[in-house]
């Protein structure tokens, strides 16, 4: 009986890998078919550089860290690269075994000529609630419905009330949920999974209207500073 359960658990583990690589073979064809289409690069080469080269808290975490299945192009008329992000976190029991945890989640990112303060915008959630009740608030705005929906970041006040007037909070409600960062002459979209197609399009689009909404006058502003 227990030859037979370990026979089971081993056909299970093979299976699950398979299972894997035929998911992740399927995805890297869609990607690229997709990327030529848009008349993007496509590489599944693992990139370890992105944590340094960009300035984004996402791209920080754990260790590890590289960024696979990278399109490099246009996108909503904009310098645009689209990737898989990895890395990994680890936990200890108290036999001091060590267990590694593999997170994979996907981005898209525009390469603008203005130079942008550091701005990040997400959907706020539970610890954010706790945070904000021991006093540990996010910059809160005169449309409830945003403050609420979203926690917003920056250690310019001034530049975040200039980027999130009323037009773009609006638009920001209405639209698809995806975690937002500016930093330099970038800005990201990203979520805690991994895109498929149309999430690529959708973090894309996201981002041309967030872009679209700025004022001329911040725009100028941001120019100058680059």
């Amino acid at each position: 009986m227990q030859v037979f359960f370990i026979i089971v658990v081993a056909a299970v583990i093979v299976a699950a890998v398979v299972y894997g690589q035929i998911q992740a073979a399927r995805r890297k064809k869609e990607l690229c078919q997709w990327a030529g289409r848009q008349g993007m690069s496509f590489s599944e080469a693992a990139d370890s550089s992105f944590d340094d080269r960009y300035p984004f808290s996402c791209l920080t975490k754990g260790d590890n860290r590289y960024a696979k299945n990278i399109c490099r192009g246009r996108l909503c008329n904009r310098d645009a690269t689209t990737f898989d992000y990895h890395y990994e976190t680890h936990t200890t029991d108290s036999k001091g075994h060590r267990t590694t945890y593999h997170h994979w989640f996907s981005a898209v990112m525009f390469s603008t000529e203005w130079s942008f303060k550091p701005l990040s915008i997400r959907t706020e959630n539970l610890l954010d609630k706790i945070g904000a009740f021991f006093g540990f608030e996010d910059i809160n705005f005169e449309s409830a419905e945003f403050s609420r929906e979203f926690c917003v970041a920056s250690p310019d006040r001034r530049w975040a009330f200039d980027v999130l007037h009323q037009e773009t909070m609006e638009f920001l409600l209405a639209a698809p949920r995806f975690a937002l960062e500016m930093g330099g002459p970038y800005v990201i979209a990203h979520r805690d999974q991994t895109f498929s197609v149309a999430d690529f399009e959708a973090a894309a689009n996201l981002l041309a209207g967030l872009l679209d909404r700025i004022p001329k006058t911040v725009l100028e502003e941001a120019k100058g500073t680059n």
